[in-house]
């Protein structure tokens, strides 16, 4: 019996090497674990063109249009929730332009890390402007732009490439200028980067989430280089939230979204913050 037993765990051995031999070492990562892997690319559009066909979403007030064509838009994650500061949303550029993407789900980044390239099947969906920030999502609250949810994402988006193809550095920040800043409508979304800035409340003791919050648990922060219309916006439930704002200068990475005609920096992360 002892023999017999002895070369059962000789067996159970020899499979789980022969195992670790082949794909152990290069395990196999699908790209479909996420998304609608039926999609075929057809009828691709740029962001830039996708905005120009509607305009509604730089309108005063907010609205949302459902999206009727067959077209399609592939671009790279720029932002996601990993630090908490972009909540059920994440943000999109190609070479044109950028937006982002409101959905009623926590975890994104999971799936959906930074420099992911994604294909978006736009037909159903709906696209609006949240205080003139271009969405895509769903109706909220009658002509508004919401969230749209997690199961109609899912049917609507295509990893490009499988997700050991991401690279982070396709979509590079463009710097943040008082130039920069006078163009709303072709540069809200986009990753940017302000060089040698200073937070105006900066005391040694302050942080990124002192002051008032508004909206949502916000709190923003002014920088003495640029107007009250530029704000660093910081959630108080974001993993940097009680970071001390240095009082010297920084370089600050981030996406600039547009509230009517104020700017919000959203920090994606800790390392977005360099001394």
């Amino acid at each position: 019996m002892k023999s017999i037993k002895y070369i059962l765990i000789a067996a159970v051995c020899a499979l789980f090497s022969s195992c670790m031999d082949g794909d152990w070492e290069e395990p196999f990562l699908s790209p479909y674990l996420y998304g609608n892997k039926d999609i075929s690319e057809g009828n691709v559009i740029t962001i830039a063109e996708l905005i120009k066909k509607y305009p509604n979403v730089f309108a005063s007030t907010d609205q949302n249009a459902e999206i009727t064509e067959e077209i399609q838009i592939k671009a790279r994650v720029t932002g996601n929730d990993l630090g908490g500061n972009l909540y059920k949303q994440i943000a999109i550029q190609d070479e044109t332009g950028a937006l982002l993407v409101a959905v009623n789900q926590n975890g994104m980044n999971g799936y959906l890390p930074e420099g992911q390239e994604i294909l978006i099947d736009l037909k159903g969906l709906h696209i609006g402007g949240y205080r003139k920030q271009p969405e895509l999502g769903a109706p909220y609250n009658g002509t508004s732009i919401g969230r749209m949810s997690k199961d109609i994402w899912q049917q609507h988006f295509k990893v490009v490439g499988g997700f050991q193809d991401i690279d982070p550095d396709a979509i590079q920040p463009v710097e943040f200028t008082t130039e920069f800043a006078k163009d709303y409508n072709n540069n809200c979304g986009k990753l940017v980067v302000l060089k040698n800035v200073h937070f105006t409340n900066a005391d040694g003791k302050s942080t990124l989430t002192t002051g008032t919050a508004t909206g949502g648990n916000y709190v923003n922060q002014t920088l003495k280089e640029f107007g009250s219309n530029v704000v660093v916006r910081t959630s108080t439930y974001a993993d940097f939230g009680a970071l001390v704002m240095p009082t010297g200068a920084v370089t600050l990475t981030g996406i600039a979204t547009r509230y009517n005609n104020t700017w919000q920096i959203l920090i994606r992360k800790t390392s977005d913050i360099k001394y």
